[in-house]
């Protein structure tokens, strides 16, 4: 079902873990007290463990993603006879039954291929109909791209949006570094916190990244809510100071910011890959992958979400920290126009398959539930470059801003919630699984009325030149990938 992501963003299953099938062995209570005494005692151990260099924690031709002994415990001997072996040798240890399958021989596509979208990533015996589904998302260790065709392009207007998109979707290059830095991130903080499971989240996961998206983690500590203001800043101060002492060959300028949902934030000193890390932000892991069902359910939706993404960026209303649109509310504000129109692009997949996106699946099994959903094949006919100019006029002129909410899940504009979080908000965006106002960062008037003029200045701009130039300078947009 998920190209690109068998294994991606996944934490890695340890033997026993894959022989049990239980990916949580956590403790329903709150960390105790003496839990968070466990961890500053495994913060400290972790420092004396340092025996072994931060040379030796590099992202090599051996990396920590390729063997079956983590570089922490491993001897310099060992390391070093390793170059001396043939490479049938090394293989065979690289496919040990105990070693986590690892993305390899990934094809990157050619700047010149304008028809297809490379990403998907699918078994070498399993050829897909990509008429009557969606492949399966499946853990193997041999994975091989399967070109997926991109929409037709007949005007100029569409022609731009799929220049633009081939040129700064996210390659399969991009995702593989995210991935190792994952990885090894996983490890060194299991050091602290040994049950804990890195996920990657958001754009790098969900299909509408690009080649300068930032990464998004997630530490699960325990499947039950942390407390973000008490918990959550603790375990992360941890983790920061951790990054700090151990992995300063790894990581730079890590950070911890202290705001309503602490992050640490940090740049991959090897691939130049910001990232930004959260704590049991589960509803991140859910919507990753009900993103992701979407964006390969109809082919023109991830070339729709990136140029309306780049549009939104141009012009200063993509930057929730600002008090403008984040990006996820950018793409629930497409799919929800997608949804509304009179003939429908895309339904509502939790109203469809309420079994395969309820919010009480386990996380170990999220990747799996949507396995065998099908393409929704639509009657509407549209191109790119009218599916744009109606976006822009849907939200300058038809939606009603004062009394509507925009509901992914309802498929449909449905009447603003009498609640406290939605009363004198300019903007609302219902949160797909836990119904909470993705726009809530929107709270100024003036910036409220600057992404409503930006949309109805726009939508003139392009329905008298039917140009992308006039809205969004293309040479540029390509530049910052």
């Amino acid at each position: 079902m998920f190209p690109n992501s068998s294994i991606l963003g996944r934490p890695p299953f340890t033997p026993n873990h894959q022989q049990h099938n239980n990916f949580f062995t956590l403790s329903p209570a709150l960390y105790s007290h003496q839990q968070l005494i466990d961890a500053h005692f495994n913060f400290q151990n972790a420092e004396l463990s340092g025996a072994v260099s931060l040379q030796q924690l590099t992202y090599g031709n051996i990396s920590s993603i390729q063997t079956s002994t983590s570089p922490l415990f491993r001897g310099r001997k060992r390391l070093s006879d390793e170059k001396h072996l043939p490479f049938d040798g090394k293989r065979q240890r690289f496919h040990s039954p105990h070693q986590e399958p690892t993305i390899v021989n990934q094809i990157v596509p050619l700047s010149g291929e304008r028809r297809y979208s490379v990403p998907p990533l699918f078994h070498a015996h399993f050829v897909p109909d990509i008429v009557r589904c969606i492949p399966p998302f499946q853990e193997i260790s041999f994975l091989e791209p399967r070109e997926i065709t991109l929409p037709e392009a007949k005007d100029k207007l569409s022609q731009q949006i799929l220049e633009l998109f081939e040129a700064c979707q996210q390659q399969v290059s991009d995702l593989k570094k995210k991935e190792l830095c994952r990885t090894v991130l996983q490890r060194e903080i299991q050091l602290l916190f040994p049950q804990s499971r890195l996920f990657l989240v958001g754009s790098s996961l969900n299909g509408f990244g690009t080649r300068s998206s930032d990464g998004d983690l997630c530490l699960v500590v325990k499947e039950e809510p942390v407390n973000q203001k008490t918990e959550a800043r603790h375990i992360l101060t941890l983790v920061h100071k951790h990054f700090c002492t151990r992995l300063s060959g790894y990581i730079e300028r890590p950070q911890l910011i202290r705001a309503k949902v602490p992050i640490v934030k940090f740049r991959d000193k090897v691939n130049c890959v910001e990232f930004d890390l959260n704590v049991n932000n589960v509803v991140g892991i859910r919507n990753t992958f009900l993103l992701r069902t979407y964006a390969y359910l109809e082919n023109r939706v991830r070339p729709l979400v990136l140029v309306i993404k780049k549009w939104a960026s141009h012009h200063e209303i993509n930057d929730a920290s600002r008090g403008t649109l984040s990006s996820y509310s950018l793409v629930l504000m497409v799919l929800h126009y997608l949804q509304t129109l009179p003939e429908p692009i895309l339904p509502s997949l939790q109203k469809i398959y309420p079994e395969s996106f309820s919010p009480a699946i386990h996380l170990h099994l999220v990747h799996q539930a949507p396995c065998n959903i099908p393409p929704y094949l639509s009657k509407n006919e549209s191109n790119l470059g009218d599916l744009l100019l109606g976006f822009l006029k849907y939200y300058a002129t038809e939606f009603d801003w004062d009394s509507q909410m925009i509901s992914v899940h309802e498929a449909k504009a449905i009447p603003r919630p009498d609640g406290i979080e939605w009363r004198n908000k300019y903007i609302c965006i219902e949160e797909p699984f836990d119904g909470k106002n993705t726009a809530r960062a929107v709270h100024e008037k003036q910036k409220f009325d600057m992404i409503k003029d930006q949309f109805l200045k726009s939508w003139q701009r392009l329905k008298n030149k039917r140009d992308l130039n006039s809205i969004l300078p293309l040479r540029a947009a390509i530049l910052k990938r």
